[in-house]
């Protein structure tokens, strides 16, 4: 595994790769890094001169204890922002969604990636990524976004993980979707304890499988329990280093700069 290619995009992981985060929802995992309207547009322009590899636009809030919201209402929110970025950017734009009707209508506005939180359970989402030809993040979530906290996992976290990716990534290929396309995403605080995202952390790269790895901890809030006392920005940082030392070839982060100046230091 040495790069994902398709149409005009290529990601080479001779170096990590940063994906830049787009919130377009009232709630998120961050509450200071939300955007709407011309202020995300002009975020998504700053994020490529800060030297964001991909920019993740989502438009449903995944945070523990958060509520679905309809397609309707999901592509309301990122299809004009879409429309009006992706033709400039020389980056690809990816789509943080599980819903199939959003990931249609975003790579019909110019979405060149699928990261998909519900992990290709649903078939119409298998076919829709197979048909488009593009890179699919598979997400590891227990559970669903309203309860998964309530009910983390137990057991061996890293082996139901790897069974999972094993599996999924077998019933993909057989649907169609290129293994050169798939990335995968063990899900860090999707119905996790503190306790097993650290050691997810530690143990990334049994996690791989042979394809890309991606890792997002950004803002998220067992950093207080991986970084006692450390502000949750810094603590952000210092996971994206900690993930990548470990085998993670693209983290996921909101602050740009600093996750790249701390990166230039290592």
């Amino acid at each position: 595994m040495t790069a994902t290619e398709w149409r005009r995009y290529s990601l080479k992981y001779d170096a990590p790769k940063i994906m830049g985060i787009i919130n377009l929802t009232p709630d998120s995992f961050s509450d200071t890094v939300r955007y709407s309207g011309k202020e995300a547009v002009n975020r998504i322009f700053e994020m490529e001169d800060e030297g964001a590899d991909i920019i993740d636009v989502g438009g449903e809030s995944t945070r523990p204890g958060s509520l679905r919201v309809s397609p309707a209402e999901e592509i309301s929110r990122i299809i004009s922002v879409i429309k009006e970025t992706a033709p400039s950017l020389k980056v690809p734009i990816s789509a943080d969604t599980m819903n199939p009707e959003t990931a249609e209508a975003a790579l019909n506005a110019g979405v060149a990636m699928i990261n998909d939180i519900g992990g290709l359970r649903d078939e119409r989402m298998m076919n829709i990524v197979a048909s488009a030809g593009v890179p699919v993040v598979i997400v590891h979530m227990h559970g669903v976004p309203q309860t998964m906290q309530d009910r983390p996992m137990h057991g061996n976290v890293i082996e139901e993980i790897s069974k999972f990716f094993d599996d999924t990534c077998s019933k993909a290929a057989a649907s169609g979707v290129s293994r050169k396309m798939m990335i995968l995403d063990p899900g860090i605080g999707f119905g996790k304890t503190s306790e097993q995202n650290i050691r997810m952390i530690e143990n990334l790269r049994t996690l791989k499988k042979g394809y890309p790895l991606l890792t997002g901890t950004s803002m998220k809030s067992f950093l207080a329990s991986a970084y006692p006392g450390m502000p949750r920005y810094e603590a952000s940082i210092m996971s994206a280093k900690e993930c990548i030392r470990n085998g993670a070839d693209i983290v996921r982060v909101h602050d740009i700069k600093g996750t790249l100046n701390a990166l230039r230091k290592q």
